[in-house]
């Protein structure tokens, strides 16, 4: 079943979302080395730096709310890149890889399982 149409076939794209609950604690470094790990762990270059921010600080101006705590990551790659999603409050995770590369989704599965101490875990390619 196709999610969506397909309105460029010539150009390749491999996405996948992997949630789960994670078991390590968190913070801004720990969230960055998952990145470039799990970038590595997958074959892909990054071409910057993670970027993460923490929506904790609009909680804190009123802005935001105390079940959205935890962080929000982007890696940008040579080709494409990696949007991971904490919460930190349920410890949950949602990560989706975009890449105009192909990779083995069984590769950044392990990797985050080790990484994050993820015991359950749901994965989708499209």
């Amino acid at each position: 079943m196709t999610l969506v149409p397909d309105l460029a076939p010539e150009v390749f794209r491999q996405r996948h979302l992997i949630e789960g609950l994670f078991s390590v604690v968190l913070d801004e470094s720990a969230v960055r080395d998952y990145l470039l790990g799990l970038a590595g762990a997958l074959g892909m270059t990054p071409y910057g730096d993670p970027i993460v921010f923490s929506p904790d600080s609009m909680i804190e101006n009123g802005a935001g709310r105390a079940e959205n705590a935890g962080y929000d990551a982007f890696l940008p790659l040579v080709d494409s890149g990696i949007s991971a999603y904490f919460w930190t409050g349920p410890k949950f995770f949602s990560v989706v890889i975009y890449t105009c590369k192909g990779f083995d989704p069984e590769a950044g599965l392990s990797f985050t399982r080790q990484t994050l101490g993820a015991g359950e875990m749901v994965e989708a390619g499209f």
